[in-house]
């Protein structure tokens, strides 16, 4: 089974102007959609439609999270929440005009409490099994949490993927992650160097196998001229 975790997943409320974004007054939308995310769900969206079975997990929270639970539940995907109950899932409105905006949401605060349910169903994943890791940690939670969910589980055969920027992967390294997925811009970050070309990629997706730090890495992401993404051994 693969398991993934959003710790701050929302509703995305996307409307459709003609022409510019007015600062003053009234804009009416010619369109509007809304969209469940977070980076943890969006995986496990690309699975159903591949038709492999995974369950995400997260925190939800208010009407908008009752309402996210229910889209993605009658969507077909497997849920197991957390529900919190101070706060509310966000929402996240992106505006497209002539001028793009995007105005993110907080999200719920997340207790300490909420996270020992969130243990308490990590300690359910079985040997063999994948968790994912994926996207930002919000700001009342603290940002050694993936550290600490990966020492949690070292001594468990579970495969952990994480996908996430800056610190938040290059500190749990160290625990040896299954697979990360950094785009070229994490990667970059990850050495310090500005990578351009397939070529700079490879040469340091080689370097993290010679630091022993994983056993494949997901190298290209959607960078460099749109290609696909595409597993890489080394």
């Amino acid at each position: 089974m693969i398991y993934t975790v959003t710790f701050n997943p929302a509703i995305d409320y996307v409307v459709h102007l003609q022409g510019e974004l007015k600062q003053e007054g009234i804009n009416r939308n010619t369109a509007e959609e809304y969209q469940f995310g977070g980076k943890g769900i969006n995986v496990s969206n690309v699975l159903r439609t591949l038709g492999v079975e995974s369950e995400a997990l997260g925190f939800v929270a208010g009407f908008t999270g009752e309402g996210l639970e229910k889209g993605l539940q009658a969507s077909g995907l497997h849920t197991d929440f957390i529900h919190v109950a101070e706060g509310m899932t966000r929402i996240n409105v992106k505006i497209k005009a002539e001028q793009e905006a995007e105005i993110n949401g907080i999200g719920p605060n997340i207790t300490q409490e909420d996270m020992k349910q969130l243990y308490q169903k990590l300690d359910q994943i079985q040997a063999g099994d994948t968790l994912v890791l994926s996207g930002s940690i919000p700001s009342c939670l603290a940002s050694d949490t993936y550290e600490k969910i990966m020492a949690h589980l070292a001594d468990k055969d579970i495969r952990i993927v994480v996908d996430a920027t800056r610190d938040l992967l290059v500190n749990v390294l160290k625990y040896h992650p299954f697979l990360i997925k950094p785009n070229r811009q994490e990667l970059s970050e990850m050495f310090g160097v500005e990578i351009n070309t397939e070529d700079d990629i490879e040469k340091y997706a080689k370097k993290n196998k010679e630091q022993d730090i994983l056993r494949y890495i997901l190298n290209y992401g959607w960078g460099l001229a749109g290609q696909r993404f595409q597993f890489a051994k080394f």
